[in-house]
């Protein structure tokens, strides 16, 4: 049998198989299933996520551990992936309700706060009590969306301490809170001081000053700490992020408390705060003074530990960057991987028509982001920065988002930063206008071609103009990509006259608009004929080689198979 397949009866591999935090995804009935599970059942703390599906992926049903093991949000990917249909029985999927305990998640935070608090808090949310909500640090954005705006109170003060009930912010309280990623550490410490002294000094900082480790961004020190053994071990053990500062970058940090012994010995007056400073950047915050915590007989070396505030999260390692391509319009035409794309990302970045082509498939809990066809720049910063704090972003193009879209720009963007300031970058490729046009009529791309766009906001006029002759000397089959304009309505008619010097007149040409959308209209012409003032920027002109033909509106270039030419 294959390797890792276990066989027996359900009941034994779904013993076998239960785990706390884990998932199991059964094919079967979902009264069976219920049944088979029931003996297994702990609390919803403890019990793994449980789905069902139908034999043929149909149906997907999160049965156990729709929030807390992330079932709801495991049908939902698995759907795009399936072409299925999540069903989802939870009253906020039902009532379009923010989900209060799950989340914060996709932003990048974490939760704390006693079980029962939570399980009261989504009590009142399901008897419809709106909740009042203070909010620290982290991105707001969650707060434009309907699904928050049917959960929260509106209140134009702030709320009094006794009415909240929910924290989102870097303190540790009785309350249900969601702690974005903003507190940097400045570590300072002996040679070879313990592992163990670093963590009390760290709990014994947090503690004092009502902060919750959830919190931490990451760590920071001096360069000449680079390889202490504690300080890295600390790090990979919470698995938090390192910076180191030189000392004169250190030196040039104003602190409360500097040091002439450290000045001496280290080249810089601080480094537990000038570190933490200098990592939570320029709108950084001291919220803790230096410390200093001394060995137990058990423990070597001594720590001096000061804890700043960042005016933004810093969580690349849980942010995820998706360049999504939307396909032409048509939703019917969107990838299955880019629709679990949408559908894992928390915010939508992108040009307001695209995103409006995409509206059916937003959920209440999803952040639209929306801005102006030339800014593309802005849109590529705007969803790197967020993917940085923590969030899960679809940064969204139409058509494929490589193809003249914003993957390139994107993954420049990406490149320049840090290793370790990189969220998951991941592109998703979609349906070009290419392909459509060519879909719609016929088989015209069946041997080489290429694509060639005729705007010159990007590209200077005489390298297009180049391309177009080599396109047209190659004999290759041609997209062009953004034709015409009414500030740029000649292109197009010199690149006509280019081809119509290496090809016959007779040359089909299709004229494509508004591919995939509502007022789709495709027509072929030849190099002659084509109505050039019909063409503007939502069109594309597909022009064959001088071997591709067209009969009966259907246009083919032949590939070469022997006894196949139109007649």
């Amino acid at each position: 049998r294959p390797q890792g397949l276990s066989i027996g009866s359900a009941a034994t591999l779904l013993e076998k198989y239960w785990q706390r935090d884990g998932r199991l995804l059964v094919v079967g009935a979902v009264g069976a299933v219920t049944r088979l599970v029931a003996p297994l059942l702990t609390s919803k703390l403890e019990d793994p996520a449980v789905l069902v599906l139908d034999a043929r992926g149909d149906q997907i049903i999160p049965l156990l551990g729709g929030h807390q093991a992330g079932a709801e949000e495991f049908a939902l990917a698995l759907a795009a992936d399936l072409g299925g249909t999540a069903v989802l029985t939870g009253d906020c999927a039902n009532q379009g309700r923010l989900a209060l305990d799950l989340f914060g998640h996709a932003w990048g935070w974490q939760r704390s706060g006693a079980p029962e608090d939570w399980h009261q808090l989504m009590l009142r949310q399901a008897q419809g009590s709106l909740i009042q909500a203070r909010q620290e640090s982290g991105s707001t954005l969650w707060r434009g969306t309907s699904a928050a705006r049917k959960s929260l109170a509106e209140s134009s003060e702030e709320p009094q301490q006794e009415a909240i009930h929910l924290h989102i912010g870097p303190e540790l309280n009785s309350l249900c809170c969601w702690h974005p990623p903003s507190l940097w550490i400045g570590l300072g410490c002996e040679r070879n001081t313990s592992l163990s002294l670093l963590e009390r000094a760290l709990a014994n900082s947090l503690a004092q000053a009502h902060l919750a480790e959830q919190a931490v961004a990451g760590l920071a020190s001096i360069e000449q700490k680079s390889d202490e053994p504690a300080l890295i071990a600390l790090a990979q053990k919470r698995g938090w992020p390192l910076r180191f500062f030189k000392a004169e970058a250190l030196n040039s940090v104003s602190v409360p408390t500097p040091s002439s012994v450290v000045a001496k010995e280290m080249g810089t007056a601080s480094v537990a705060e000038a570190s933490a400073l200098l990592a939570s950047g320029e709108a950084g915050k001291l919220l803790s003074h230096k410390q200093i915590c001394k060995p137990t007989p058990q423990e070597r070396g001594a720590v001096t530990i000061a804890i700043a505030a960042a005016s933004e999260p810093f969580a690349p390692g849980q942010g995820e960057l998706h360049l999504v391509g939307s396909g032409p319009g048509d939703l019917a035409l969107l990838t299955p991987d880019a629709r679990n794309a949408l559908a894992r990302s928390v915010a939508w970045v992108g040009y307001g028509l695209y995103l409006d082509l995409l509206e059916p498939l937003r959920r209440p809990d999803q952040a639209r982001l929306s801005g102006e066809l030339t800014r593309e720049k802005d849109r590529c910063l705007q969803a790197l920065k967020l993917a940085q704090q923590g969030a899960r972003v679809a940064l969204i193009s139409s058509g494929d988002s490589g193809i003249y879209g914003m993957a390139g720009l994107a993954l420049e963007l990406w490149l320049n930063e840090l290793p370790q300031a990189r969220p998951h970058f991941q592109v998703h490729p979609g349906v070009s206008a290419l392909q459509l046009a060519a879909a719609r009529v016929g088989a015209p791309l069946m041997h080489d071609f290429c694509t060639v766009s005729l705007s010159d906001r990007l590209t200077p006029w005489p390298t297009i103009a180049s391309r177009l002759r080599a396109a047209a000397t190659g004999d290759f089959v041609v997209a062009l990509y953004n034709p015409r304009s009414k500030d740029r309505d000649w292109q197009l008619q010199h690149a006509l006259k280019v081809f119509l010097e290496h090809r016959p007149p007779t040359t089909p040409v299709a004229l494509a608009r508004q591919l995939g959308r509502r007022d789709e209209h495709v027509e072929v012409h030849t190099l002659v004929s084509i109505p050039i003032e019909n063409v503007d920027m939502l069109s594309l002109v597909l022009i064959g080689n001088s071997s591709t033909s067209h009969k009966d509106g259907r246009m083919v270039t032949p590939r070469g198979y022997p006894g196949a030419e139109l007649s």
